[in-house]
């Protein structure tokens, strides 16, 4: 069985975003079948009728979200962190016995370059605590949306969180159809330190002014 068999159809909730769509084309590319979800469903049809145009024989249709997520077997949840929660509810029931792979990162403007955890530790664990019949596995929190927009392998590392080793290894798969290196990191917890990071590089590209900081674990083969 194939590793695209294995995934099955992906949605990307937040799919006309930079992150989201950045992916969703990677993944499409490779030859995923690919489902983008906005809260407009005109709106992901025309972003997936236009990423289909670019991808001859590519497999990419646009829904509304609660749609796409009831429609995939795997979904991706990329939006900015005030829509979490409620993107969350308004999908829940296509969520059950799924992997959802959680990108939020908890900026709190206009100081998004400092740490600023959520109550619950991490996003990814309030996504669990509320959708507690998903597989919830944390990742993509650290690459540069623009990053993605090429082809080819991106530079920069992704850390995979979750409690299911299981679907943590499908995300890692997943990852690597995007041209990224991913690296198992532990249980949802861990996901604190990934989520944390992001402000961490948005404060260096400020600092240092090139746009670009990523993550790149070193002195691992990654066997």
């Amino acid at each position: 069985m194939s590793e695209s068999r294995k995934i099955g159809l992906i949605a990307v909730i937040g799919g006309t975003g930079a992150l989201g769509g950045g992916l969703a084309r990677r993944w499409a590319a490779d030859g995923c079948a690919v489902v983008l979800g906005s809260r407009d469903g005109q709106k992901a049809e025309a972003a997936a009728r236009k990423l289909a145009e670019s991808l001859p024989g590519g497999d990419v249709r646009g829904m509304e979200n609660s749609a796409a997520a009831l429609a995939a077997d795997l979904v991706v949840l990329t939006v900015p962190f005030p829509q979490q929660e409620p993107v969350l509810k308004s999908i829940a029931a296509g969520l059950e016995g799924k992997i959802l792979v959680d990108a939020t990162v908890p900026l709190v403007p206009p100081r998004v370059g400092r740490v600023q955890l959520p109550p619950e530790g991490a996003a990814a664990i309030r996504a669990q605590r509320l959708v507690p019949a998903a597989r919830v596995v944390s990742a993509f929190q650290n690459v540069a949306a623009d990053r993605l927009a090429g082809s080819g392998t991106v530079d920069c590392d992704v850390l995979v969180s979750g409690d299911d080793p299981e679907a943590r290894e499908t995300v890692v798969t997943l990852a690597a159809r995007a041209g990224l290196r991913a690296w198992h990191a532990g249980p949802l917890q861990n996901a604190a330190a990934a989520e944390a990071l992001t402000s961490v590089l948005i404060f260096l590209n400020k600092r240092y002014g090139e746009g670009h900081a990523g993550l790149r674990i070193t002195g691992l083969d990654g066997a």
